[in-house]
């Protein structure tokens, strides 16, 4: 069984509060930027613009992931709207995040004048990565979990912290549930480690862009494997919404993807030949 996390408040300075939640939010964008910065320079892109960049996207990231989050979780914010703007933040949408972090990129892409298709391959597996640090922040807020489980890795979650389906009055105190980050976290580790591996062993056959799009297609894949999991989740129409905004996330993934191969082969197809080149024979010497 996995314990009860010790406080989510890592320390105070004064009146503020320092959690486990936004540090290891802070450890998981270092170590993607280092993770960024080594594929850029191994692909011959500019590192340089990483740093910037990073910035700008994360901010836009948190604010889809925040703005989806509070949407998800409305019934803990329509008694006090203003909660969901101030701080301490418990909570993160990763779809959100997702989607307005990748607009920001493209943008950033179009203003820089890069091809966007080598830094698809950097940020795409650094998604991942972020990912599979950050998610242990959920741990510390005791949140991300989902239906009970009799598993050897259920999780605790004190009474305080439970869904309203799954009280410690409906279900008992030592109930145990299942661990959504942590299935998150260890799906994003081996998505980080293999994809670019396996690009780097393909790096002549892969085209262009498949790597990253085919991180953003693993986690849309978790997700939506995970979802049916999850504890009251916001629906529409009875079907969880994350379905929806995943599904379509995936759709797009694959269709940006199959495209691309199209091109690739296409180009490949109209590529003349190269000549060979004329050897011009010897003549014969005549003996006398």
């Amino acid at each position: 069984m996995l314990p009860l996390p010790p406080d989510s408040i890592l320390f105070s300075i004064g009146p503020l509060a320092i959690r486990w939640y936004g540090l290891l939010y802070a450890v998981g964008l270092l170590v993607a930027y280092q993770f960024m910065v080594r594929e850029a320079k191994r692909r011959k892109l500019n590192a340089d613009l990483i740093a910037n960049g990073l910035i700008i996207i994360s901010i836009a990231a948190l604010i889809g992931g925040r703005l989806y989050h509070v949407i998800d979780a409305w019934d803990r914010y329509s008694a006090n709207p203003i909660g969901a703007l101030i701080p301490p933040y418990e909570g993160l949408g990763a779809p959100g995040g997702l989607i307005t972090g990748t607009i920001a990129l493209a943008i950033l892409l179009r203003r820089w004048r890069q091809s966007p298709w080598g830094w698809v391959d950097v940020a795409g597996p650094a998604i991942l990565v972020m990912q599979a640090i950050a998610r242990w922040g959920n741990w510390f807020n005791q949140e991300l979990y989902g239906a009970p489980t009799d598993l050897p890795w259920g999780l605790a979650i004190d009474c305080v912290h439970r869904a309203a389906s799954v009280t410690c009055a409906a279900v008992g105190d030592s109930a145990t549930f299942h661990p959504l980050f942590l299935y998150e976290s260890l799906s994003g580790l081996a998505g980080a480690l293999l994809l670019p591996a396996l690009g780097e062993r393909l790096k002549k056959r892969v085209t262009p862009g498949l790597i990253g799009l085919s991180a953003i297609a693993w986690y849309a894949v978790t997700r939506l494997l995970l979802e049916g999991l999850r504890l009251e989740n916001w629906k529409v129409g009875g079907v969880p919404t994350a379905y929806f905004v995943m599904g379509s996330i995936l759709l797009a993934t694959l269709l940006i993807a199959a495209a691309r191969v199209r091109a690739a082969t296409s180009d490949t197809a109209l590529r003349p030949a190269p000549r060979k080149a004329r050897t011009t024979a010897k003549p014969k010497r005549r003996r006398i």
